[in-house]
């Protein structure tokens, strides 16, 4: 181990990098803490500003700063003009917290939030000092660990991880810790390969090492076998109940603005409304609420220790919240009517309009509604449960309310789909105006109608995890029909990159040979894929070429009977309740949410452990 005082060396350099405090660390509400048995760095891996604001690192960095034993610290992955200054200098990453190289700490964990951060993974890694494969990593390595909603399907980087956590890791997170502590304390008696083993035990934890993927003569994926010591599937974790889970959430206030510069308060988790596009909806059932009492609680406590004007309350559907008046009416009453409130996903109903007024009783800013799709038809394959009639009425409530911005989101590439199906999308947007305008009269030059189209990214654990993903030819032909098509100075197109959607498709249903295209795509300067103005196509398309990766089989239509790369993941939803959303969705039938409706027998409830069954009743 070097010397070196790292620190001492990089501080000077930081006056010549764009945003020196995206890497000092102090912050307010960061935890520092010495003499501790157990290190454990935690990274977002993408620039600071993105990653100070990501709540599910937020919450395991407060979980494991609970436990006396353990120090948790945070990395995220620097800018370019950083990482010159450190190669040139052999100066290894610092954690923000105690300033030491990230790879001297006992765990390295990743949040992987979407694919398109695989790369930036292997950029931490590597200005780490941290052997980019798992295989390569010696006694003294970090064990790298993974987990969110991208490590779902764990394989497309399955050589990179010794460790993955599949489902909510807020518990099984201090277990691991927890292991770690005691192999410490005993020595490491059987080094590392005996730790992997031993960890494999632990409910929610993936070894990648224990399973070997198979596959056919024509390449085909057949499927993994499990080796001795490791279990034939690994079931999703998820915590019982958010009650009594509010001390957990740090309040940090980072120095650089970042990307969503705000309180958050998780108001609950899950969603049972089904749409089959919907990852998120699969992933994180069932529904568990925070209670009002400790919601409230939660945003006082926020706003005084961050003293931000500006507060979201978190979900995937904040209108679903039992207590959701309650709450606002609640927080209005704290906070009065100076604060800016964000209710970042919204039902497209007079409802969401209802709460979203009451949200915003002052200055109107802009209104997000995702009808997701322009024509009934499409709305009724993706089971959105929502009419035409529902949309209009709710924009009509919205405009009469005050607003002049509304952004819709919409996806091509659905399943079915036609071009009558694309053109709705264009009728539909070109409605709402018309309403905006019979509304607003003469002041109805102020209206804008931002349409933002993405591309469906089919995703494990979903009905359309078996779908056709649109080729880079079609969702540039189609894309161009509604450019041509959305062509009011009021009503503002935007859409998402082909090469970007296309990456995200071909890495997200992928199995384990994947790992190679992603090496060699690091290799030749590929980082920051996620930003569109970053991305570099050709050299994706090379690396993806040169490891064999077939782009068009990728992103083709699986068929049911075949095995798919994470058959062992088991989300605690059948794949049978899958199949069956499939095949529904091909004729259009529509599956009811299940906390408002009969149990649609999707199997959760099943499958969870009991004191989590018992906390969604």
């Amino acid at each position: 181990m070097s010397n070196r005082d790292y620190w001492s060396e990089l501080e000077p350099l930081l006056a010549q990098v764009e945003k020196p405090s995206r890497y000092i660390g102090g912050e307010y509400g960061s935890i520092h803490k010495d003499k501790v048995e157990v290190r454990i760095c935690l990274s977002y891996p993408d620039l600071y500003e993105l990653g100070a604001s990501n709540l599910g690192l937020a919450i395991l960095y407060g979980r494991l700063n609970e436990l006396d034993y353990v120090a948790a610290e945070r990395v995220y992955a620097p800018e370019r003009d950083l990482e010159v200054l450190l190669r040139e200098k052999e100066i290894p990453l610092l954690t923000l917290e105690s300033r030491a190289p990230v790879n001297t700490m006992d765990l390295l964990g990743f949040t992987l939030q979407y694919e398109l951060v695989y790369t930036n993974v292997l950029k931490v890694l590597d200005l780490s000092g941290i052997p980019l494969l798992a295989a390569d990593r010696g006694e003294d390595d970090p064990i790298v660990i993974a987990g969110g909603p991208s490590a779902m399907n764990p394989e497309p980087v399955a050589e990179f991880f010794d460790l993955v956590f599949i489902g909510e890791a807020e518990d099984g997170v201090v277990s691991v810790a927890d292991l770690l502590r005691k192999w410490k304390s005993d020595g490491k008696p059987g080094g590392r390969a005996a730790f992997l083993v031993e960890a494999a035990q632990i409910p929610g934890v993936y070894v990648p090492s224990l399973y070997v993927p198979k596959y056919g003569e024509d390449g085909a994926y057949r499927g993994v076998e499990a080796l001795e010591g490791a279990p034939d599937t690994v079931l999703r974790q998820a915590v019982a109940s958010l009650e009594g889970r509010k001390s957990q959430i740090p309040w940090i206030v980072p120095f650089v603005e970042a990307v969503h510069d705000r309180a958050v308060v998780e108001l609950f988790r899950g969603c049972a409304r089904g749409c089959r596009f919907c990852q998120a909806g699969i992933i994180y059932r069932p529904v568990r609420e925070r209670p009002k009492k400790e919601v409230l609680e939660m945003v006082g406590e926020s706003l005084a220790a961050t003293g931000y004007g500006e507060l979201s309350l978190a979900s995937l559907c904040t209108s679903d919240y039992t207590e959701i008046r309650e709450v606002l009416e609640g927080v209005r009453a704290t906070a009065g009517n100076d604060l800016t409130l964000s209710l970042p996903s919204m039902r497209v109903d007079t409802f969401g309009i209802e709460l979203a007024v009451l949200a915003s009783p002052g200055k109107k800013g802009g209104l997000t509604l995702a009808p997701e799709a322009g024509s009934q038809r499409m709305r009724d394959i993706i089971n959105k449960n929502v009419t035409e009639e529902d949309v209009l009425s709710a924009v009509q409530a919205a405009f009469e309310s005050g607003w002049d911005r509304i952004k819709l989101y919409f996806m091509i590439g659905l399943p079915g789909e036609t071009e009558e199906d694309v053109e709705a999308i264009v009728d539909l947007a070109q409605k709402i105006l018309a309403v905006g305008k019979s509304i607003k009269g003469g002041n109805s030059g102020r209206l804008k109608i931002v349409v933002n189209v993405s591309t469906l990214v089919p995703k494990s654990h979903t009905p359309f995890q078996w779908a056709k993903q649109l080729a880079p030819e079609e969702v540039l032909e189609k894309q161009a029909m509604l450019k041509s098509r959305l062509r009011s100075r009021q009503i503002d197109f935007k859409w998402h990159e082909m090469a970007v959607s296309v990456l995200e498709g071909v890495m997200a249903r992928a199995d384990r040979r994947m790992s190679k295209a992603i090496l060699a795509a690091y290799r030749k300067g590929c980082e920051f894929d996620a930003w569109s103005n970053r991305l570099n196509w050709d050299l994706w398309s090379e690396s993806l070429s040169e490891c064999g990766v077939d782009i068009d089989r990728m992103l083709g239509e699986r068929d049911i009977g075949q095995p798919l790369p994470w058959d062992h993941i088991s989300s605690g939803v059948t794949k049978e309740f899958l199949v069956s959303e499939w095949q529904r969705s091909k004729s259009g039938e529509s599956t009811p949410d299940c906390r408002f409706d009969e149990c649609s027998l999707c199997g959760v409830c099943q499958d969870l452990p009991l004191e989590t069954r018992l906390a969604s009743d």
